[in-house]
C-alpha cells in the first residue's frame, strides 16, 4: 500500500542492525522519513556467517536488494545432515533446481557484515533516512503529538512514531512490556572463522551447509565471503546459566565440550578452529503485545529466537517489509502498527517454536539418534522440501502463511 505523499511521518527507529536498517528502508519506500538511532559508536555488525533462505531473499528483493544479496552470497546446493558420532551421511535437503523453482529463490550464505553493509549503503543513499550513531535509546514517552525517544545522557529526539528494533535486550521492549530478562537456553555456542585455504580439499564442500549431530551437541559449518572463509559454529547443551556474549574461549575448551562428536572428519574440522568466541544462547517466549500506540517492536525486540532455524534475520526482514507496506500515513501509524503485529504474531511464534524444537533433531543420543536417522533417511527430496515449505516458501509475510507448521523440528 502506498503512503499519502502529502503527509509523510518521521519515524524513529531504535537500533541500526539488520532489522532496524531494513525497517528504515521500507518506511521510506512508503513515503516517510526515518531517523535511525544506534547505540554503538558506528554502524557496524558483529558476528560471522548468516544463512538467508528464499523468504529472506524475497524480503530483500522487495527492499531493492535482491540482486545485490544474490551476488554477494555463496549459493548453497544442500543442507547436509551428518551423524557426528558414526560419520554417516544421513541425508541432504537439496537446494538446487527443484528447490529454487518451488521457492522462487536460492539459499545463500553471507558474512553477517556483508548483509548489514548492503542495507547500510542503501540507507546512506536514501536522502529521507538519517543515521545517528552513538545514540542509545533508553525509553520513550508519547502523546497525541507523537513520540519522543529518550536517550542516554538526558537528550531526546521527537518523531511521529517509534520502531523498537533494538535487539533482544531492547530498552523499548523493557518499557512497553516490562517482561524482564530473556530466557537462558542452557546452550553455549562457540564460533570461529578460518581461511578456506587452511581446510583440506576433501573437507571444503564449497556449496554445502553441513551439520554434525551428537549427544547434547552439534557442529555446523559453511563457506562465507565468496568462499574465502569457512564459518564454524559448535553448540553444546551444557546447562549454562549466565547470558555471556562474544567471550574468548580456549581451543581445548571447545574440543572438550564437543567430545561427543567422534566422527574423524568432524574432529579434523573442529581442530582447525582458532580464535574461538562463545555465546550463551537466549530467547523469549512468544508474546501477544508488540505495540503501545505509536510504538511498535520489530525483529529480535519482538520475537527473539534461537538460531537453529536460521531464520532470525529473515524474520526481521519480513517484519520490515510488511511494516512498510502497512504504514500508509501519519495519522494511521498507530492503526498500521496494530495491523502489523496482528499479521506477524502467529508466524514469528511458529518460527520461535521451531527453533527451540530443533534441539530434538540435533542433540539426541543412542537409540533416539538412530531412530531419527532412520526417519530422515526415509524422506524423499520432495518430502524434505515440504517440511520447510511453510517457512521458506511464503509469498506474503503475514501469519496466514504459517499454517503448514506441524510442530516437527525440521527447520
Amino acid at each position: 500500500m502506498s503512503a499519502r505523499r502529502d503527509a509523510p511521518a518521521t519515524v524513529l527507529v531504535a537500533g541500526g542492525g539488520i532489522g532496524g536498517l531494513a525497517a528504515a528502508l521500507a518506511l521510506t519506500r512508503a513515503g516517510h522519513r526515518a531517523v535511525v538511532l544506534e547505540r554503538a559508536p558506528e554502524f557496524a555488525e558483529i558476528g560471522a556467517g548468516i544463512q538467508i533462505a528464499p523468504n529472506g531473499i524475497l524480503a530483500l528483493e522487495r527492499l531493492g536488494l535482491g540482486d545485490a544479496v544474490r551476488a554477494a552470497g555463496v549459493h548453497m546446493a544442500e543442507l547436509r545432515f551428518m551423524d557426528g558420532v558414526t560419520g554417516e551421511h544421513v541425508t541432504s535437503l537439496t537446494l538446487t533446481e527443484r528447490y529454487r523453482q518451488r521457492f522462487g529463490n536460492p539459499y545463500v550464505v553471507v558474512h553477517r557484515a556483508e548483509l548489514h553493509g548492503l542495507l547500510l549503503r542503501a540507507c546512506r543513499a536514501e536522502r529521507r533516512i538519517e543515521l545517528r550513531a552513538a545514540t542509545a535509546v533508553t525509553g520513550y514517552r508519547q502523546d497525541a503529538g507523537g513520540v519522543t525517544a529518550l536517550l542516554a545522557g538526558g537528550a531526546a529526539v521527537h518523531g511521529d512514531a517509534l520502531v523498537g528494533a533494538d535487539g533482544i535486550h531492547s530498552a523499548v521492549r523493557a518499557q512497553l512490556l516490562g517482561d524482564g530478562a530473556p530466557r537462558i537456553s542452557g546452550i553455549t555456542v562457540y564460533r570461529a572463522v578460518i581461511p578456506m585455504e587452511l581446510v583440506p580439499g576433501e573437507l571444503r564442500r564449497a556449496t554445502s551447509v553441513t551439520w554434525w549431530t551428537g549427544p547434547h551437541c552439534h557442529f555446523v559449518h559453511y563457506p562465507i565471503a565468496g568462499g574465502a572463509f569457512l564459518n564454524l559454529a559448535a553448540s553444546r547443551d551444557n546447562g549454562a546459566t549466565e547470558a555471556l556474549a562474544n567471550v574468548p574461549v580456549a581451543d581445548e575448551v571447545v574440543a572438550r565440550q564437543l567430545a561427543g562428536l567422534a566422527a574423524p572428519d568432524a574432529r579434523r574440522l573442529l581442530a582447525l578452529g582458532e580464535g574461538w568466541r562463545s555465546w550463551v544462547l537466549v530467547d523469549r517466549d512468544p508474546v501477544e503485545r508488540w505495540t503501545d500506540g505509536r510504538v511498535v517492536l520489530l525483529g529480535d525486540a519482538a520475537h527473539p529466537m534461537l538460531h537453529y532455524a536460521a531464520q532470525g534475520a529473515c524474520q526481521a526482514l519480513e517484519d520490515a517489509v510488511l511494516l512498510g507496506e502497512l504504514a500508509d500515513g501519519t495519522g494511521a501509524l498507530a492503526a498500521a502498527f496494530g495491523s502489523f503485529a496482528a499479521e506477524r504474531r502467529a508466524r514469528t511464534a511458529a518460527v520461535q517454536r521451531a527453533a527451540r524444537e530443533s534441539i530434538r533433531l540435533w542433540h539426541p543420543a543412542g537409540e533416539a539418534a538412530e531412530a531419527r536417522n532412520r526417519l530422515l533417511r526415509g524422506l524423499s527430496e520432495g518430502e524434505l522440501h515440504e517440511r520447510v515449505a511453510w517457512m521458506h516458501g511464503v509469498k506474503t509475510f503475514s501469519s496466514s502463511d504459517h499454517h503448514n507448521y506441524d510442530g516437527e523440528p525440521w527447520a
